[in-house]
């Protein structure tokens, strides 16, 4: 059989809205990720069989991707900047999706058909993985996130994070493409198809049924601390920036009040909540920040856990992020910050590190300076913020937690270094109100929850607008908030010093799978570059 014309662009389509249907909170129908490729590697297969230019592959994988990239993440639009937000995660990403479904199509046309599948798995996955650590980093897609909403069927995320759930996705997609490109391009009986459908069943139940097994048995480790959560509700455009700080910050710190008892240990407000920039080493100056660590210190014991926009001086430039101060020789670097205040001791300060790509960090910046001009202002301030040399931790009241603000909560294997480091529980603070009551404040909240399979620690959110929540150590959501409204609870959570296989090794996968990545790609030029010089 071949395919006609039309019928390869509605299948490059299907694929494209399968996926985007199968995601968390556009669709959720997650069984759909494990047919959602298939309707491509049909179009790919049909191409490579009729010998027709290899563009075509490109065009139709795009067009898939692209559809997943919009589908998926159509809120970037909403928020400030959207437009260049949309630009990067839309076109480029699924452009780079598509060229590396490319690369697979490359392998088997010049390698061989069983390399080529094989290859699939390693250009994929390795791609995941290296999207972790680049400087277009942008994994929120990758599509071992699709079962954010049901970690009860990939615990063993514990031993292979998402990048396992990727390669769960490829392997049946794989199989199911097999079975129906035998039964539509070599018309065979569906009869003969029982091996590989029995095998097809095999590898989606037994990973589920393991799974599950481990979730319906898995015995909490129980160290009981207290902590209240608190959401704002800070109306991050027309409040947030514009209006008294101490207005702002009663909000949270009224609300926490009333809920603190003496086995209170921690307080968490959202990312951002100190929104008037301070410096750093003279924190002290700051009204906003004196407000808070006076009434912490009304609070007995219990800390404060919080978000704060930060800069700190320079007599020269330290990084790409430094910027001049207009009428001197010294520089400052910005920084989205989370601040620990507590009676005690003086403050504590990391910065985030993950940054937003188009609002916190320009792109390739560092190799080309004036691209800092295209810097999108979301509140605060704008351009390329500094970050940590490594991963932190923090400690308060005897235990060690990891500070996450926002997007970090992206990064399983940020965190699970954080959790090498001792962190016993997972805080992430956020501002999820730039994107409207859309699929992107819950997909955030929904992906936080494979961060506690990973790492088998509890995962506290405070966001500003919404979702916060607390999420056990195997992924339940235990307590959560509605979406925009002023809100505050206090909660027990269990830390946990336990380390799970993701924890200690990290992403094997990731870093075994990405290293054949590249031998694939230079076996692929070789082969190539051997035809050519024969039909030359």
């Amino acid at each position: 059989m071949k395919l006609t014309r039309l019928q390869r662009y509605l299948l490059s389509i299907l694929s494209g809205i399968l996926m985007v249907v199968s995601f968390p909170h556009t669709g959720s129908i997650f069984p759909l990720v494990f047919i959602a490729w298939v309707p491509l590697l049909l179009v790919e297969h049909n191409i490579y069989r009729e010998k027709y230019k290899s563009g075509k592959v490109l065009l139709h994988a795009y067009i898939t991707f692209f559809i997943y990239n919009l589908g998926t993440t159509y809120w970037i639009y909403y928020s400030i900047g959207g437009e260049a937000g949309a630009i990067l995660a839309y076109f480029l990403n699924g452009f780079l999706m598509a060229l590396v479904f490319m690369l697979f199509h490359w392998t088997k046309k010049y390698v061989g058909q069983k390399e080529g599948y094989i290859g699939l798995l390693f250009f994929w996955i390795g791609f995941e993985y290296l999207h972790f650590h680049w400087e277009l980093s942008w994994p929120w897609i990758n599509i071992g996130n699709t079962f954010a909403t049901v970690p009860e069927i990939v615990q063993w995320y514990s031993y292979t994070g998402i990048l396992g759930g990727a390669l769960w996705i490829l392997l049946i997609n794989m199989l199911v493409f097999k079975i129906s490109s035998n039964l539509i391009f070599k018309k065979e009986s569906f009869k003969i198809q029982t091996p590989l459908i029995y095998l097809s069943i095999f590898l989606l139940i037994i990973p589920a049924l393991l799974s599950y097994w481990s979730y319906a048995s898995y015995q909490e480790k129980e160290n009981p601390i207290e902590v209240v959560v608190t959401q704002p509700n800070v109306d991050p455009y027309n409040e947030k920036f514009s209006t008294d700080v101490k207005t702002q910050l009663d909000k949270f710190v009224l609300d926490a009040e009333a809920l603190i008892t003496p086995k209170t240990s921690v307080v968490l407000a959202p990312e951002t909540a100190i929104s008037q920039p301070f410096n750093e080493d003279q924190y002290q100056t700051s009204a906003a920040f004196n407000y808070l660590q006076e009434r912490v210190n009304n609070w007995g014991g219990t800390s404060l856990f919080t978000g704060a926009s930060t800069y700190k001086t320079f007599d020269k430039k330290v990084s790409a992020a430094a910027k001049p101060i207009a009428g001197s020789d010294m520089f400052y670097e910005s920084y989205n910050t989370s601040a620990l205040i507590s009676k005690i001791k003086p403050p504590s300060f990391v910065h985030k590190s993950e940054l937003v790509l188009g609002v916190e960090k320009i792109p390739f910046s560092e190799w080309f300076p004036f691209l800092e001009e295209l810097s999108v202002q979301n509140g605060g301030t704008s351009g390329t913020l500094g970050v940590e040399e490594e991963p932190r931790v923090l400690n308060s009241h005897g235990f060690t937690f990891a500070p996450i603000i926002c997007y970090e909560s992206i990064y399983g294997g940020m965190i699970a270094e954080q959790c090498r480091k001792g962190a016993e529980v997972i805080f992430v603070i956020t501002n999820d109100g730039w994107w409207g009551n859309s699929a992107g404040h819950k997909q955030h909240a929904s992906i936080a929850r494979l961060r506690a399979v990973e790492t088998g620690r509890y995962v506290v959110r405070s966001a500003n607008t919404g979702t916060s929540c607390v999420i056990n150590q195997r992924g339940d959501v235990l307590k959560a908030t509605d979406y925009w409204v002023r809100d505050a609870f206090k909660s027990v959570v269990h830390l946990n010093n336990r380390p799970t296989f993701y924890i200690t090794y990290g992403d094997v996968i990731g870093r075994s799978f990405s290293f054949v990545f590249f031998l694939l790609i230079i076996l692929t030029i070789v082969k190539y570059l051997k035809t050519f010089g024969t039909s030359v």
